[in-house]
């Protein structure tokens, strides 16, 4: 079974080319925009015709939140147009497209987790992009997982996890936005839950395709992961709760994303680990 990696070099790219050295039965081709340039149609074709996967995974993506704002274009370019001719590909050749999205096709005006069957009503431009390109893989095939997750971190790429412990080496203080509401996710996390979607659809003889959510368990804000990261890392710092008023950028974020995992975890017997408990592993293996 061969499955397809596009953005290899990103965080969750990253992440499977750490757990697919465990998994002997899959044929995993990563590949990054230098490779398969998914806003290049004719490309995208040349490479399915190529290596005819069985799976492909869509960890490329235009994820510059804010600077998407001024960026409509580009954005639109990688997560809609992009995703499109990744769908056409995969319905030439009858692959199955496991694709990720994001909480930010919500607007964050709930107070309970947000279930796959709430309506998203993005807030901003990437969030807005990303829903596009969810729709667009649901015009196009039905052989597809969009799987949305949330504040995804690991030990390599921009992400918060490194952004507070660089920052923590520059100062002795730090303000962070203690009223948005989410959860981490631990990419190796997202990585092995994707591998056992893969594993138990070629098993069944009726894959659950459809939207999912994934993220680790549990709630926090950005203030709290911040505050645990340094904990567990054992670093001494000063840390100061904010409102999101006194930390204005240009894309606005959901207030409240936390995701419902329940049918996830039903479909696919999924375990979910705290998001504690992942930071925890992430931080003994990061610091070994």
């Amino acid at each position: 079974m061969v499955v397809l990696v596009t953005g290899a070099n990103g965080q969750l790219g990253q992440a499977l080319q750490n757990v697919s050295q465990s998994v002997s039965e899959i044929r995993f081709v990563f590949t990054d925009s230098k490779t398969l340039n998914i806003t290049d149609k004719e490309n995208c074709f040349t490479v399915f015709e190529q290596y005819q996967p069985d799976f492909c995974i869509n960890c490329a993506a235009y994820t510059a939140v804010d600077k998407a704002e001024s960026e409509p274009g580009l954005a639109h370019k990688t997560n809609v147009v992009g995703v499109k001719n990744l769908a056409e590909s995969c319905k030439k050749h009858n692959t199955t497209l496991i694709h990720l999205s994001t909480d930010f096709v919500f607007d964050g005006e709930k107070k309970t987790p947000y279930s796959e069957v709430d309506i998203p009503n993005p807030k901003n431009v990437y969030g807005l992009t990303k829903l596009e390109g969810e729709q667009t893989i649901q015009t196009l095939i039905k052989k597809y997982y969009i799987i949305r997750t949330s504040w995804v971190y690991s030990e390599s790429g921009n992400n918060f996890y490194k952004t507070m412990l660089r920052l923590a080496s520059e100062r002795e203080s730090l303000n962070v936005v203690n009223d948005q509401i989410g959860t981490p996710t631990n990419a190796n996390c997202l990585a092995k839950a994707i591998i056992d979607i893969i594993q138990h659809t070629t098993s069944s003889i009726q894959p659950a395709y459809g939207i999912y959510h994934f993220s680790n368990e549990g709630t926090c804000s950005w203030y709290d992961f911040a505050k645990k990261i340094f904990e567990l890392n054992k670093i001494r710092i000063t840390l100061n709760p904010i409102p999101t008023s006194s930390y204005p950028t240009p894309a606005i974020r959901p207030k409240y994303s936390v995701l419902d995992k329940s049918k996830i975890k039903t479909a696919f017997g999924i375990q979910i680990k705290s998001w504690e408990e992942s930071l925890q592993e992430l931080v003994l293996t990061y610091n070994k």
